[in-house]
C-alpha cells in the first residue's frame, strides 16, 4: 500500500545518479555511478539501496520526480535518431544561415556550429502562410504524399515539421501530420506549432528539430523506465523536472523532450532558492558542480532568473551565439564544461587547459579504478588532500591517490612541474627556451600539484 510520505528522488548526471528517499521528515540518500548504456538500471539499484535502508518496499512508494541530463548530452554528443526537417520552400538553409551575426567580431578564422540536421536531410513543399495567419498559397495534398514517400525511403525516424507562421494557423501541419501518420505509422513526429509555437523561425525550428532528434531516444528510456520501476512494485506516478522548474508528466516528457534539456540542473536551482527563502535572502548566488558541468544561477528575491530562450553546447569559449538555441521557458543558468570529472589537456599553446571532455562515469576519473588513464579535477582534488579517499560518496566508492598521481604525472606532471627548490630552478632557462611562460597562476597551482605527486 502507498504512504503520501514516502517519495523518491532521482538526478541522472554525467557521472552519477542520486537517489533520495523522503519518508516523512527523515532522508535517505545513495549515489550510484551513471550506467550510459542502459540509465534505469542504475535508479533500480540507487532505489533498493534507499529502501533497505529505510526498511519499507519500493510498492509503498507515493511518487517519483526524475530529473535528468540525458537530452542534454545527447544533443551536445549529437547522438540524436536519423531526423528529417519538412520546411516551407525558400526556408530550408534558416538553421544554417541563423541569424547572420558574429559572436567573435574580429575572429578571421570563425567556424559556426554545424547545424542538427545536414542539407539533404531538410525537405521543403510549396505553400505559404501570411504572419496574420491567411492562407496565401494552398498545400497540396499529393506534394506532401510523394514528400513523405520519399523520405520513409530514406529511412527516417523522426521527423520536424516547422512551415512559416505554422503558430498563427497550424491548418497545414494537421494536413502534414496526417499524411505522416497515415505513410510513416512508426516515425516519430515534431510540430513546430505545438514544440514551440511562437515567432523567430531560426529558434522554432531549431527547438522542433532538437525534439525531434531526441525524441526516439527519451522516448524509449521513458517507457523502459516506467516499465522497470512497476516490475520492482514501484507502480506510483513518475513526474519529470522541466527546464523551467515545475514538474511534468512522463507521458508529457516523452511527446516534449527537450523540456528537459535543464531539467538537472533547473532542479538545483530551485533547491537553492528554497533554501534562500528559509534563510530570508534576497539575493544569492548558487553554485552546482557536478560531473561533467558546473552551474552558475542567480537568485533573486527567493526566485531564479529565467528566460525564455538559452543555447545549448556553446562551441566557442562559451561566447553567446556559438551554441544551438533552444526556445523553451528555463531557469537561466551560466553553464561551462568544468565538472570533477572534466579532463585536464594541454591545448596548441602549450597551456593547461580543463573541459570540457569529461571521464564520466565509464571509464570515470583515474582514481576511481575503473580504467580511465588522463587526470581530472578529481583527481587533482585527491592529490591536493581535498577529498577523503576512504569516504568518497559516503564510502562506496573508494579512491586510488596513487592512480591519481600516476595520471597527473604521465600526462602533466613531467611536464609542468614548477617547485621553488634551488635545485629545480633551472626550469626558468629550459622552459623559456621550449614554450611561452605560463601565467603566475597557473606556475602557483602546478607547483602545488607537483608538491604531491610522489
Amino acid at each position: 500500500m502507498q504512504d503520501k510520505s514516502i517519495r523518491l528522488g532521482v538526478d541522472i548526471g554525467g557521472t552519477f545518479t542520486d537517489v533520495v528517499l523522503e519518508h516523512g521528515t527523515v532522508l535517505f540518500s545513495t549515489k550510484v555511478l551513471t550506467t550510459y548504456t542502459i540509465p534505469e538500471d542504475a535508479i533500480i539499484e540507487g532505489m533498493h539501496r534507499v529502501c533497505y535502508e529505510s526498511g519499507i518496499e519500493p510498492s509503498q512508494i507515493s511518487q517519483i520526480i526524475h530529473g535528468t541530463t540525458l537530452a542534454t548530452n545527447a544533443l551536445i554528443e549529437r547522438r540524436g535518431a536519423k531526423t528529417a526537417l519538412i520546411t516551407t520552400e525558400g526556408f530550408r538553409d534558416v538553421i544554417e544561415m541563423r541569424t547572420e551575426s558574429r559572436f567573435e567580431q574580429y575572429d578571421l578564422n570563425l567556424t559556426l556550429p554545424k547545424p542538427l540536421l545536414p542539407r539533404n536531410f531538410r525537405y521543403t513543399i510549396e505553400e505559404r502562410v501570411q504572419a496574420d495567419g491567411q492562407v496565401l498559397k494552398p498545400l497540396k495534398r499529393s506534394e506532401i504524399e510523394a514528400l513523405v514517400d520519399q523520405i520513409k525511403s530514406a529511412g527516417f525516424e523522426s521527423i520536424a515539421v516547422g512551415l512559416l507562421h505554422s503558430y498563427a494557423n497550424d491548418a497545414l501541419r494537421k494536413i502534414i501530420a496526417a499524411v505522416i501518420e497515415e505513410r510513416m505509422p512508426q516515425a516519430m513526429v515534431s510540430l513546430s506549432s505545438q514544440v514551440s509555437p511562437q515567432m523567430r523561425e531560426y529558434e522554432r525550428f531549431n527547438t522542433t528539430i532538437a525534439n525531434a532528434y531526441i525524441k526516439p531516444l527519451m522516448k524509449s528510456y521513458l517507457v523502459r523506465l516506467k516499465g522497470r520501476l512497476a516490475h520492482e512494485g514501484a507502480g506510483c506516478p513518475i513526474f519529470l523536472m522541466h527546464s523551467g522548474g515545475g514538474i511534468i508528466s512522463l507521458e508529457n516528457a516523452a511527446e516534449f523532450p527537450v523540456r528537459l534539456v535543464e531539467s538537472g540542473p533547473a532542479g538545483g536551482a530551485v533547491f537553492a532558492a528554497h533554501i534562500a527563502a528559509r534563510h530570508g535572502l534576497d539575493k544569492v548566488l548558487s553554485f552546482d558542480m557536478g560531473g561533467t558541468t558546473a552551474k552558475i544561477c542567480l537568485i533573486k528575491n527567493q526566485t531564479p532568473k529565467t528566460a525564455r530562450v538559452f543555447e545549448v553546447a556553446r562551441t566557442y569559449r562559451f561566447k553567446k551565439g556559438s551554441g544551438m538555441p533552444i526556445s523553451i521557458p528555463v531557469i537561466d543558468m551560466v553553464e561551462i564544461g568544468a565538472g570533477g570529472g572534466s579532463l585536464a589537456h594541454v591545448d596548441s599553446m602549450n597551456q593547461i587547459r580543463v573541459g570540457p571532455e569529461s571521464a564520466g562515469s565509464e571509464p570515470g576519473p583515474a582514481c576511481y579504478g575503473r580504467g580511465g588513464a588522463r587526470p581530472a579535477v578529481t583527481d587533482a582534488d585527491l592529490v591536493l588532500g581535498r577529498l577523503d579517499p576512504a569516504n568518497f560518496a559516503g564510502g562506496t566508492i573508494p579512491l586510488d591517490a596513487a592512480a591519481s598521481s600516476a595520471a597527473l604525472k604521465a600526462e602533466l606532471g613531467d611536464l609542468w612541474r614548477w617547485t621553488s627548490k634551488p635545485q629545480h630552478l633551472g626550469w626558468r632557462k629550459w622552459w623559456t627556451k621550449t614554450w611561452p611562460m605560463p601565467p603566475a597562476s597557473m606556475r602557483w597551482k602546478m607547483a602545488k600539484i607537483s608538491a604531491n605527486i610522489p
